[in-house]
């Protein structure tokens, strides 16, 4: 192979992604290293360029044999507390570039100083580069399955990689063995060591252990090939039902006999240890759909049996049930038997027969249920608004026309009379119901037939076409009859699901537009007509109340509304509620059930982070002050301990220096107890700053004076330079005087030897007082973290008092309606910039 043509090869895979090909073992000592160093092996035969990054042999023999000549590349050496660790080297397996690398325990994680926390990050890296991967995983690994395996085996597995990553790999083979056959492997010494045999036989590799984790390991890999299945099928566009694994599709209507087929397909599938799921299909007129509360049991006992709840919209129920089910590769399909009367079903097949019919593969189990004997009636009154109408009509009518028929009888013929009967029955069918419908059919067939057919006047039928007349009236009228009550009823159901609706709608727009629970509640009493609504809760009595007389007990109501298994009820007093009201208040009640946990979790986790804010400030206060504090009485008690020893005589200068220890020392103290009293004051909000014209001048020189810089004897005094001229500022002379003071102690401690510089100047109607030094710095991102509580200089120095100037140097300026940041000196450095209103532009001078 020419060079050129190595590039190119090289270069394709740069530009694709490599495979990882995964040996899943059901326990330690399968031989998934042994399966992966032979398919190694295969590959190098084929010509295919393979090196071994990692390969655990665990003092296996036989494993370590198998590597043979395998090229190998050398693990890279982490040092870690004095040890040197072998890991898997990414650097040195890029720059080798094979086409199939080795590397062994995808779950190992990585010696700290590594690269990579965890080996499959390293594994992914290769990847990127496009080079193949063989690796190793065992089930107990498997993060999903990990607190599975610790309760089984009472062993916690600290490496775990993600299902994710193995479910990526392109491959993953199951290494697995008998359990028998593997405690065979183990008293041979083929696994452990002979010493730790009989331990691990006793308590990891027990039988009951190793038939429990070939079950999790084949599951695992099931789910992996399923997925695989329904990928091919769905890139293939394949509809047709393969029988691979059982699944059991159940219908329901959400009506009562819904358990029941629950139930029913629960045995069914656990017979064969199949896959359940729940369907139900809502029609897209919307018209036929059941309430929440009787889809929420469907929910409840699907969950119970351990099925999944699936919702498909589709107008023609039979097709959208079989597309579903074929969808989801189903085997089996369970119907319950129609409520329909015989009449309806050979008129209609219904949905039973046109699912068997087109089943093809799928097995369809009809079950029969009480509700199999309760029919749907037929209106024979009409409907209630036109029933009186109806029969009145269904005389009139007929009557009527036959009266009409008499006066033109001579230029009519018998097809035109007929024509009109036809007119009159469909006329008195459209008001509805059979009952008047048939009334009309058969009375204008005798009219008919009595007056304007031979013989006349006489009920004789003398022609069978007469008869035949008088039935086609009979049929005409109850179809037309039958068609306009199932119209109307269609009409009803519409106009109650728009009602219903809207009135949903208008609740959850007050909830969405932030209304609170009374408001949520007058709005239900308004659109019911109550005159009063409460919630009430088992235990605690009424959560709220809106209305004149809200109802405190069961009792007292006139309509109530449980959720929560009787937890809370929404009670009402007034008119009472029909069945489809309070199947909409009960939605209300769900929301107002959910608005009182909402309020309960909103004040239960702002107390916890009340407590949590507070303890996170207890805790850095005693980590603080009990080091800043340690260090100042620390040097305080050597020096009175020094200078009451009788064994060692003093000089002045010694005894002079023991004291400015024990001064310095106190003035350390002082001034940490100054900023936590400064810090409580401000945390409890009792800082009223006085504001007022002051001279910085003189406002910085008392600041250093109170430093104890500026006296002849300090040294410290050629270390700040002031130059704020005659500039005046609307501040508090305390409270600036305390600024002043922590922002150049501040640049003392930390800005080198160098001279602090403290200036002013004015900027309009405002006044920047700048602190600067020229020590390190901070890092970039952090100068805002300096004014928290209990932060110097992020925490890198633990000699410079506890943190708290700062932030009581923003607090004061806060008070005093400034501002305080920070930013870098030219050169390198510090500035600390305080931006107050100028004197006089703040109200006037006190």
């Amino acid at each position: 192979m020419s060079s050129s043509e190595k590039v190119g090869q090289s270069f394709g895979r740069a530009r694709k992604r490599g495979e990882l090909r995964i040996y899943l073992g059901a326990a330690p000592g399968v031989g998934k290293t042994f399966a992966m160093l032979g398919e190694a092996h295969r590959r190098r035969d084929r010509g295919c360029d393979v090196v071994a990054a990692v390969v655990e042999t665990h003092g296996r023999a036989r494993t370590a044999a198998q590597i043979g000549d395998l090229e190998i590349i050398p693990p890279k050496l982490v040092d870690y507390r004095g040890t040197r660790m072998p890991e898997l080297d990414v650097e040195a397996v890029l720059a080798r570039r094979p086409a199939l690398v080795l590397v062994d325990e995808l779950a190992h994680t990585n010696t700290p100083g590594s690269k990579n926390h965890k080996r499959w990050q390293d594994v992914q890296e290769l990847l990127e580069a496009g080079i193949d991967v063989l690796s190793t995983v065992n089930v107990q690994h498997l993060e999903s399955l990990n607190d599975v395996v610790a309760h089984i085996t009472g062993v916690v597995q600290q490496e775990t990689v993600p299902d994710a990553i193995v479910r990526s790999a392109a491959q993953v083979e199951l290494v697995d063995i008998t359990p028998e056959a593997l405690r065979r492997r183990l008293s041979h010494g083929n696994v452990y060591s002979p010493e730790r045999v009989d331990a691990a036989l006793g308590n990891y590799f027990r039988r009951g252990n190793l038939t429990a984790l070939r079950e999790l390991a084949l599951l695992w890999v099931a789910d992996q090939v399923d997925a695989a299945l329904a990928k091919y099928r769905a890139e293939n566009k394949i509809t047709d039902t393969w029988e691979a694994r059982e699944r059991v599709v159940v219908a329901v209507t959400g009506g009562p006999e819904s358990e029941t087929l629950v139930r029913r397909a629960s045995r069914i599938a656990s017979k064969s240890s199949a896959e359940l799921m729940v369907v139900h299909v809502v029609r897209g007129d919307g018209l036929t759909g059941v309430s929440a509360p009787e889809m929420g049991k469907v929910r409840a006992l699907a969950v119970g049996v351990g099925a999944t709840l699936h919702t498909v919209v589709g107008d023609d129920v039979p097709s959208t049930l079989l597309e579903f089910a074929r969808e989801e590769n189903a085997t089996q399909l369970v119907l319950g038997t129609s409520r329909r009367s015989r009449l309806a079903r050979i008129l209609d097949e219904g949905i039973g027969a046109a699912v068997v019919q087109q089943s093809g593969g799928i097995d369809v189990h009809m079950v029969t249920h009480e509700e199999t004997t309760v029919r749907r009636r037929i209106s024979l009154f009409g409907r209630s608004e036109y029933r009186l109408l109806s029969w009145i009509a269904a005389v009139v009518v007929p009557t009527a026309a036959a009266g009409l028929m008499g006066l033109i009888d001579r230029i009519s013929g018998v097809q035109g009379e007929n024509a009109l009967f036809f007119v009159v029955v469909v006329l008195v069918a459209l008001l509805g119901g059979v009952g008047p419908a048939m009334l009309s059919a058969l009375l204008s067939g005798l009219l008919l037939n009595y007056f304007f057919t031979d013989p006349r006047y006489s009920f004789t039928i003398a022609e069978p076409d007469n008869f035949i007349t008088t039935v086609v009236l009979l049929i005409v009228a109850v179809a037309v009859a039958v068609l306009v009550d199932a119209a109307a009823k269609k009409a009803r159901e519409a106009k109650r699901a728009s009602e219903e609706a809207e009135l949903l709608t208008l609740f959850a727009g007050s909830v969405l537009r932030g209304a609170d629970l009374s408001t949520l509640l007058e709005k239900a009493r308004e659109i019911y007509r109550q005159r009063g609504v409460s919630v009430v809760h088992h235990e605690d009595g009424v959560v709220a109340a809106v209305g004149a007389e809200p109802p405190a007990r069961e009792a007292d109501a006139d309509s109530v509304c449980e959720v929560n298994d009787g937890e809370y009820a929404l009670m009402l007093s007034g008119p009472e509620l029909s069945a489809r009201d309070r199947r909409v208040l009960t939605v209300v009640a769900h929301q107002a059930v959910g608005m009182i946990r909402q309020d309960k979790l909103t004040v239960e986790a702002s107390k916890a982070a009340a407590l949590t804010e507070a303890d996170q400030l207890r805790r850095a206060l005693l980590s603080a002050v009990s080091h800043d504090l340690r260090t100042p009485l620390a040097g305080v008690k050597a020096a009175v301990s020094s200078l009451r020893s009788d064994d060692i005589e003093f000089s002045p200068e010694d005894t002079a220096e023991l004291l400015a220890t024990i001064e310095e020392s106190a003035d350390q103290l002082t001034a940490l107890v100054g900023n936590l009293l400064d810090s409580s004051r401000l945390a409890a909000g009792v800082v009223k700053p006085t504001l007022r014209a002051v001279y910085l001048d003189e406002v910085v020189h008392r600041a250093l004076l109170g430093l104890g810089i500026g006296g002849r004897s300090d040294s410290r005094s050629h270390s700040v330079i002031v130059d704020v001229g005659t500039v005046a500022v609307q501040a508090d002379q305390g409270l600036l005087e305390r600024v002043i003071a922590n922002l150049v102690d501040n640049a003392l401690r930390y800005g080198g030897t160098t001279p602090v510089r403290v200036g002013a100047a004015r900027v309009g109607d405002r006044t920047v007082i700048t602190v600067a030094d020229t020590g390190p710095g901070v890092p970039r991102g952090e100068a805002e973290s300096m004014f928290e509580p209990f932060q110097r200089m992020g925490d890198r120095d633990n000699t410079g008092g506890v943190g708290l100037g700062l932030s009581v140097v923003r607090g004061f300026v806060d008070a005093m309606g400034g501002t305080v940041s920070a930013t870098d000196t030219p050169g390198g450095g510090l500035t600390m910039m305080v931006e107050l209103a100028g004197a006089g532009t703040n109200g006037s001078e006190s």
